[in-house]
């Protein structure tokens, strides 16, 4: 039976109460999920897993599938067999294993294993919606935020990673906005001149009016500082497979929509990662994108009620 629980209450804004320790918001996730659970936690073990050129995928014990970027450009000396990846203990170990394993490994100087441990927090979540579906926010099916947030005429806004549907829509709508990139070789000759160095992050990022994140800053622990930094009011958004999991904790943080996705068929998807797929291969197949949307996110002092 699903675990009842009061619902945390949702805030616009960091407060003290909230932890701006880079993090935090992967540790109240699974905080939460081990509440959802309840017992039934300990047993949920790894059934198959992928580690893909692009993706990171799981498939849960209890059918659930997850994903995670895979952090290729941050394994040093990425040739055959570098001795980075020794560090990665489970190869040909991963079926059997208890997620609390994985779920150790979020905070894992590896990248790799922090990946991993992303798409079991990943699956988890899907497996939570589906005991207990949300009840004070919403998920859509088939939608990307990227395409359907609006873009005031005023307002200033900042991307954080090269994400092309909203850099497509920022440069047709031919107004200055801030790119904050950690490689500038992913953006194209006509973006560069909107590129920000990583290094001004907090000088750059309070001017937002919108502010576009990348989901794989909760794989390198840079969002709770970057969100903290944000200013009052600033509409937030988070998206890719990364952030696909329980919203709460960035709802908590200001963010008001969550674009991530959600596995329908883990072994086909699996299959494809296997295969070195892309989202090209599995969108609207294997995986579908979701949109996770706060309807209390409060915009100038009221509620905000209409489709963004």
């Amino acid at each position: 039976m699903p675990v009842n629980r009061r619902r945390p209450e949702q805030k616009s804004r960091p407060d003290t109460a909230i932890s701006a320790e880079p993090g935090a918001i992967l540790r109240e996730t699974v905080d939460e999920l081990q509440s959802r659970f309840g017992h039934k936690f300990g047993g949920i073990t790894v059934e198959r897993a992928v580690i893909g050129i692009f993706f990171t995928g799981v498939k849960l014990s209890n059918g659930s599938g997850g994903l995670c970027f895979t952090p290729i450009k941050e394994i040093p000396q990425a040739v055959c067999c570098p001795s980075s990846l020794r560090a990665l203990p489970w190869s040909g170990k991963f079926r059997g294993r208890p997620v609390t394993t994985f779920l150790d490994a979020l905070f894992d100087p590896g990248p790799v294993k922090r990946a991993f441990g992303i798409a079991v927090v990943n699956a988890l979540s899907a497996s939570s919606w589906e005991q207990e579906p949300p009840e004070d926010y919403h998920i859509e099916r088939g939608t990307d935020p990227l395409e359907t947030v609006e873009i005031p005429d005023d307002a200033h806004v900042v991307v954080i990673g090269a994400l092309v549907p909203i850099l497509m829509r920022l440069k047709k709508r031919g107004k200055p906005y801030s790119i904050i990139e950690m490689d500038p070789r992913t953006l194209k000759p006509d973006e560069m001149p909107f590129w920000v160095p990583v290094e001004r992050t907090s000088e750059v990022v309070p001017q937002a009016d919108l502010l576009v994140i990348t989901g794989t800053s909760l794989l390198f622990h840079s969002l709770e500082p970057i969100l903290a930094s944000a200013k009052k009011g600033a509409h937030i958004i988070i998206v890719g497979p990364t952030a696909s999991m329980l919203p709460g904790a960035f709802f908590r943080r200001g963010i008001s929509v969550l674009g991530g996705d959600l596995v329908l068929h883990p072994d086909d998807l699996l299959d494809i990662l296997s295969e070195g797929g892309s989202g090209y291969h599995f969108f609207g197949k294997s995986a579908d994108r979701i949109s996770i949307r706060n309807d209390h996110f409060p915009v100038n002092g009221t509620t905000r009620t209409k489709k963004i």
